[in-house]
C-alpha cells in the first residue's frame, strides 16, 4: 500500500477549474499506487463460475485479453442496450450540460475530469458511436466517436471503480439521468472478460458459500455475540440471550455482518439486542442468511439476485412471519428497488406488522421487510420505549444521509426523529449536503480497499468538509448513520480530516439511552465511555 498524503498536500493540486493540456481521449490513466484497486484473484472467479484472465493486475502495459475480447464487449454492449431501455435512454438524451459536473464527490476530490458524471459517461457513449452508429464510423472524433481498444477497457477500469453508484449526480441532472446506472451496467460489461475488483469480489464468493462477507462460520457469530452479551451485561447488570437459527419465531433479523465482528458496528448491534429485550421482541438471527448486505450489487445483477434470494430461503425454513432489517445501505437499495422485478411479492410471508404498537407496514407489503429504524420510531411514536437521552450527553452528534437508504429509499426523517429523542445535543450539517443531496463517503459500492486509500480520502472529502464545518462551529464529535460500510469507512475518514469526530450507528444511540427494566446504574455508555456527570465514579 502506498503512503498516504497529508491532508494539506493531497488537496494541494485539486484544480477543479484547471483546463487539460490535452484532449480527454488522448490522456490515459495512470495506474499509480494508492490509486487503483487490485485485479480479482482468479481462483475468487472460478469458485463463482466466472470467466478470468488469469493472474495479472491493472498497472501492468499488457493486459492478458483473449484473442475475441472486442467481440465479446461489443456483444454485451449490444445486449444491455436492447435489455435495458434506461441505458439505452441515457445513452441518447444526455446534452453535455455539466449540471452534474460539481456534483460528484470524485470530482470534487481528484479535479480530474473524468470523474464528472457527463464525461464518464462519454467514455462509453463514444464508444457506442464510434462502434454502432454510421455518423460516428464516418466522422470519428468529430462526432465525438472513438474506436474499441485495449487502451479504453483500462479507462473503464479506472473510472468506473471511481464512481460510487451514490446517484447524487442524478438529482441535479435536469433529464434525471442516473450514472449509478451506467457504471453498474458497465461493471457488468467489464466482467464479461473476467474484468473486475479483488475487494468487491472476496465478499460475494464468502457470501455465497458461506452466508457473509467474510466468511464467519456459524459458530464463530455465536461466539462474538455471546461476547458482546457478556459486555452488555457489564455494562447493565443484565444477562440477554439472543435466539440463533430459531424456528417458528415472528420476526427474522438480518443485519451486516460487520454488526457481528467489527467496531464501530458491534455497538449497534449491542443496540438492537437491548431494543428488542426491551421491548420482549419474538425474533432470531439465521447465521447462514448472516449478511443483509449484497456486494454482488457492486459486480452484476445476476449476482445480487443469487445472494438476495437465500435471505427469503431462509425465511421460508424458519418458518418466520416477516423480517426486520439492520443498518445497511446497498442492502435496502436491493430490497426496495430491485426485488420485485427478481421475485415479486413472497406469499408465505405476511405483511408485516408492529406486534408491540400494531402499526402495519403497508408499504412492505410486497418485499415483507421493514428497516429497523422504522420500526424503532413507530416505536417511539407510540410510546412504547423508556428512554433517558441524558446518557448521550456526552455526545454532540451529527447525521449522515447513507446514499442507498437517502436517495435510494427515502429515509429522512426516521432516524433525525430516533436520535432527537435519545440524544439532547443534535446538529444538521449544511442544508446542501443532507438528505437527497448528500454527500457519500467516499467508499461506497466495493471501493473501500486499503490499496485505495488515496482516492478514498480524495472521494471522502466534501463529506468530511462538510462535517468539519458542524465540528469547529458547533462542537459536533459524534457522526451518526445507518450503513455498515459507512461504519467501516468514515473512521478512517473522520481520522484523516477531521480528527476528534467519531461515527455511530443510530441504534449504539438507541441502546445507550434505553433504561432497561431491572438494569444496574449505568456509569459507562456501550463503549465504556464515562456518561456525562458520572465520570468521577468510573
Amino acid at each position: 500500500m502506498s503512503k498516504l498524503p497529508k491532508p494539506e498536500d493531497l488537496i494541494k493540486d485539486v484544480q477543479l477549474h484547471r483546463t487539460p493540456a490535452t484532449h480527454w481521449m488522448d490522456t490515459k490513466p495512470e495506474f499509480k499506487p494508492g490509486k487503483f484497486l487490485y485485479a480479482v484473484e482468479p481462483q475468487v472467479m472460478e469458485d463463482l463460475g466466472r470467466p478470468h484472465l488469469g493472474k495479472w493486475q491493472p498497472y501492468e502495459e499488457k493486459w492478458p485479453l483473449p484473442e475475441d475480447w472486442k467481440e465479446r464487449i461489443l456483444k454485451a454492449i449490444r445486449d444491455r442496450m436492447e435489455r435495458f431501455r434506461s441505458f439505452k435512454l441515457f445513452m441518447d438524451i444526455c446534452v453535455r450540460c455539466g449540471a452534474c459536473a460539481d456534483k460528484c464527490h470524485y470530482f470534487l476530490g481528484t479535479g480530474d475530469p473524468k470523474n464528472m458524471p457527463v464525461l464518464r459517461g462519454e467514455l462509453i457513449r463514444s464508444i457506442i458511436k464510434g462502434e454502432f452508429s454510421f455518423f460516428g464510423k464516418i466522422f470519428g472524433r468529430l462526432a465525438g466517436a472513438r474506436p474499441l481498444t485495449e487502451e479504453v477497457l483500462k479507462e473503464w477500469y479506472y473510472y468506473f471503480y471511481q464512481c460510487t453508484e451514490c446517484r447524487r449526480c442524478s438529482v441535479f441532472c435536469p433529464y434525471g439521468i442516473d450514472h449509478a446506472e451506467v457504471t453498474m451496467i458497465m461493471r457488468e460489461i467489464l466482467h464479461e472478460l473476467g474484468i473486475a475488483v479483488d475487494w468487491a469480489m472476496k465478499p460475494v464468493r464468502f457470501s455465497h458459500f458461506v452466508g457473509n462477507h467474510i466468511g464467519l462460520q456459524p459458530h464463530t457469530i455465536k461466539e462474538n455475540i455471546e461476547y458482546l452479551l457478556s459486555d452488555i451485561a457489564e455494562i447493565t447488570g443484565l444477562n440477554i440471550e439472543v435466539p440463533i437459527n430459531q424456528k417458528g419465531a415472528e420476526i427474522l433479523f438480518v443485519t451486516p455482518s460487520a454488526d457481528f465482528f467489527a467496531e464501530p458496528g458491534i455497538y449497534t448491534f449491542m443496540g438492537y439486542v437491548l431494543l428488542f429485550h426491551h421491548i420482549g421482541l419474538d425474533y432470531t438471527i439465521s447465521t447462514y442468511a448472516s449478511e443483509g448486505g449484497n456486494f454482488g450489487f457492486f459486480n452484476t445483477l445476476e449476482l445480487a439476485k443469487k445472494l438476495h434470494a437465500k435471505i427469503y430461503e431462509e425465511a421460508k425454513r424458519l418458518k418466520v412471519k416477516w423480517i426486520i432489517g439492520g443498518e445497511c445501505g446497498h442492502m435496502w437499495r436491493v430490497w426496495h428497488q430491485y426485488h420485485n422485478t427478481w421475485f415479486g411479492p413472497f406469499d408465505y410471508l405476511e405483511v408485516p406488522k408492529s406486534p408491540i404498537t400494531g402499526t402495519v407496514f403497508e408499504h412492505a407489503k410486497d418485499h415483507k421487510v421493514v428497516h429497523i429504524c422504522e420500526f424503532t420510531a413507530d416505536l417511539i411514536a407510540h410510546g412504547k420505549l423508556k428512554l433517558d437521552p441524558s446518557r448521550n450527553d456526552h455526545l454532540i452528534v451529527t447525521f449522515h444521509d447513507s446514499c442507498n437508504t437517502s436517495r435510494g429509499m427515502g429515509i429522512f426523517e426516521e432516524p433525525r426523529f430516533i436520535i432527537k429523542n435519545v440524544c439532547n445535543n443534535f446538529v444538521e450539517m449544511p442544508e446542501n449536503t443532507i438528505r437527497e443531496k448528500t454527500f457519500c463517503c467516499g467508499s461506497g459500492s466495493g471501493l473501500n480497499a486499503d490499496e485505495y486509500m488515496e482516492m478514498r480520502m480524495r472521494g471522502g472529502f466534501p463529506r468530511a468538509n462538510a462535517v468539519e464545518y458542524v465540528h469547529k462551529n458547533y462542537g459536533v464529535n459524534t457522526v451518526a448513520c445507518i450503513c455498515a460500510i459507512d461504519r467501516a469507512v468514515l473512521p478512517t475518514l473522520m481520522k484523516y480530516w477531521v480528527p476528534g469526530v467519531e461515527v455511530a450507528g443510530v441504534h449504539e444511540l438507541v441502546g445507550n439511552a434505553l433504561v432497561m427494566e431491572g438494569e444496574k446504574k449505568r456509569t459507562t455508555d456501550l463503549r465504556y465511555r464515562p456518561l456525562k456527570g458520572v465520570e468521577e465514579e468510573v
